[in-house]
């Protein structure tokens, strides 16, 4: 509803069989042939107070285009619900504004330094088709992850990553952290530092929270990846150490090559945990290979929440989506 008046003074016109002054130092818009056929059209009415108004249709009017300032989306602060802890992290809302302005659905959107995936999200969510690309495995396990929780039931494949042993080598040859953040999101571990670092990391390479009862606190089962060839059971000491330092219940040690003799009877003297609240014991230490997740073996953990920050449930869309690496 808009007002029908101007600023100066003009006569009376009839509204509806009804001669109708405007206020004093005010005129009505339009002559009486345009008031007649605004009414005819529906597009007049009258107010409680008995007063003209006109209906204006929002398609119908040019807008100003928008400018290059955008005050109207706020940051992400550290209470939002979409926060996911990536320390770029654009508003949906700015990119869904983005993508909308410069495709169509069904348009095909592509974001090659993907990062938490707010793009990819936007492009989802606004019907997009979309091609999500980025370098780490650390932005890639986010993103899945991210569209998993928003969009439940997605089938995600992912270009690029080890599909078997023979291609986990590769990546183990050609850089070792990635590797590693690749191990680590296999078991749904969160690292411990997105950096490479530089001297020992003394056996802490990712964490995975454990909840052993409503008695007993959230800890972390610590994680160490090995990607050598060069492993034995002083690994697991050291992993031990780092357990006793860190006061937590368990330790996985996740390598590429088959764990030695030593390195399981070391790991077995470390002994197991009994637990009322599950009713089983847990090994304290627990060793598994590539391999192993290849082959689906999962961690023997009381799991706890995720190690992950987890996107808001979002309206599921059908159809299969694709990042590539």
């Amino acid at each position: 509803m808009d007002n029908a008046l101007a600023d100066g003074k003009g006569p009376s016109r009839v509204f509806f069989g009804k001669s109708i002054e405007p206020p004093h130092g005010t005129h009505w818009r339009w002559s009486q042939k345009n008031i007649d056929r605004l009414i005819s059209e529906g597009r007049v009415v009258l107010t409680s107070g008995g007063k003209p108004a006109v209906k204006r249709y929002l398609d119908e009017m040019p807008g100003h285009p928008i400018g290059d300032i955008w005050t109207d989306i706020p940051e992400i602060n550290s209470q939002a619900k979409e926060r996911l802890g990536f320390n770029t992290q654009k508003p949906l809302a700015l990119l869904e504004r983005i993508v909308a302005a410069s495709s169509n659905p069904g348009d095909v959107v592509l974001d090659p330094f993907c990062g938490c995936g707010t793009a990819v999200h936007a492009a989802h969510r606004l019907d997009r088709c979309w091609i999500g690309m980025d370098i780490t495995y650390l932005a890639i396990n986010l993103i899945e992850r991210r569209m998993r929780d928003a969009f439940p039931g997605m089938q995600i494949e992912v270009i690029g990553e080890p599909k078997d042993i023979a291609s986990a080598h590769d990546l183990a040859r050609r850089d070792k952290w990635q590797f590693q953040w690749w191990a680590l999101a296999k078991i749904d571990a969160q690292p411990v530092s997105g950096r490479k670092k530089k001297g020992a990391d003394r056996g802490k390479d990712g964490v995975i929270p454990v909840y052993m009862g409503p008695d007993a606190d959230y800890r972390n089962a610590i994680v160490s990846v090995k990607g050598g060839e060069d492993r034995d059971e002083a690994d697991i000491r050291d992993l031990r150490g780092t357990m006793e330092r860190e006061g937590t219940f368990f330790g996985v040690l996740l390598t590429l090559f088959p764990p030695t003799k030593p390195m399981l009877a070391e790991a077995a003297s470390a002994g197991q945990i009994e637990s009322t609240f599950w009713g089983r014991s847990f090994p304290k230490i627990q060793i598994y290979t590539i391999e192993d997740l290849f082959a689906g073996r999962s961690l023997n953990l009381p799991k706890g929440k995720s190690a992950y920050a987890k996107a808001p449930l979002e309206k599921s869309i059908n159809g299969t989506l694709k990042f590539e690496q």
